[in-house]
């Protein structure tokens, strides 16, 4: 365990297990760097694993302002995590808020990148549900902040894309659930007004995302509604992407089916070291459904 400092001051609780070819692993709104627990026990086998508590999330620092949050802040900080650990390149693993942290993080500094995981990210992407969404945001920080984590968590711990994990691991879900109690209630009203309330779309982002080279592997729940066609369009438009969908699945990818997911990670990571996962052939015509010449 130790702490680094971003290079706008903040402390950053960053948390390592085993060694060899690193993975950062950045977690969701709902969960912390404790979120990771079944990766680092699985991968640090081989792996060089790391995870961090996101501004915003004790024990890191919580900034007072909705101003030192926000999307581009939050790719910062990864970058930040891997320069004080001295590690040049890494493969980025995140979920959900996390999984946005990932696709900027390869759009800003796709050198440090040996590859890409986006799981459970698309939540405020679908442009018809864009100011729900902006406006949804909002509404939950009031209540982290007036009601507290510790009671609005059992309310936000049962949305619609969560109680498929609670279906099938009540024990995983009250740990997590138990956890979302603990978040700091300014950390994460913070987080969702100046980060989730104002990231751009996927689509929005589409001209960058042709260009992104670097090895990419989509995951999303069948029952995570709003990921799936945001799950889709990466898939599309990253050129050298992969997407898997979890039968029965929800929000929660990697406690939700941790050995699923592990599997999953661990082939995509062999892949993309041994320079396997590429681009798709561009014989692979989208819009072909028979060749007949």
């Amino acid at each position: 365990m130790t702490m680094i400092t971003t290079k706008d001051g903040v402390k950053l609780h960053v948390e390592e297990a085993g060694e060899g070819t690193p993975i950062l692993f950045i977690h969701e709104f709902g969960g912390n760097h404790a979120s990771w627990e079944p990766q680092l026990r699985y991968f640090s086998r081989r792996h060089r694993c790391i995870s961090y508590a996101a501004r915003g999330y004790p024990p890191s620092d919580v900034p007072d302002s909705v101003e030192a949050y926000s999307q581009a802040i939050a790719a910062d900080d990864a970058v930040a995590v891997l320069d004080a650990l001295k590690i040049d390149r890494a493969h980025i693993v995140g979920l959900s808020m996390g999984g946005f942290c990932t696709v900027h993080f390869g759009l800003r500094t796709p050198e440090r990148a040996l590859s890409l995981t986006v799981a459970g990210a698309g939540y405020g992407c679908e442009k018809e549900f864009e100011e729900y969404f902006r406006g949804v945001s909002r509404e939950v920080a009031d209540s982290f902040e007036k009601q507290g984590a510790k009671e609005f968590s059992r309310i936000y711990a049962l949305g619609a894309s969560r109680v498929q994990f609670q279906n099938k691991d009540p024990r995983g879900w009250q740990e997590f659930a138990d956890r979302l109690a603990t978040h700091s209630d300014r950390g994460a009203a913070n987080t969702m007004r100046g980060v989730q309330a104002r990231r751009p779309s996927f689509y929005d982002l589409e001209d960058g995302l042709k260009k992104m080279m670097v090895p990419t592997l989509v995951i999303v729940g069948d029952e995570d509604d709003h990921c799936l066609q945001p799950g889709i369009f990466l898939k599309k438009t990253i050129p050298a992407c992969g997407l898997s969908v979890f039968p029965k699945t929800g929000h929660t990818l990697n406690l939700e089916e941790p050995a699923a997911f592990n599997a999953l990670l661990a082939e995509f990571i062999a892949q993309v070291e041994a320079g396997r996962w590429l681009p798709r052939d561009p014989r692979a015509l989208p819009g072909q459904i028979m060749r007949t010449k």
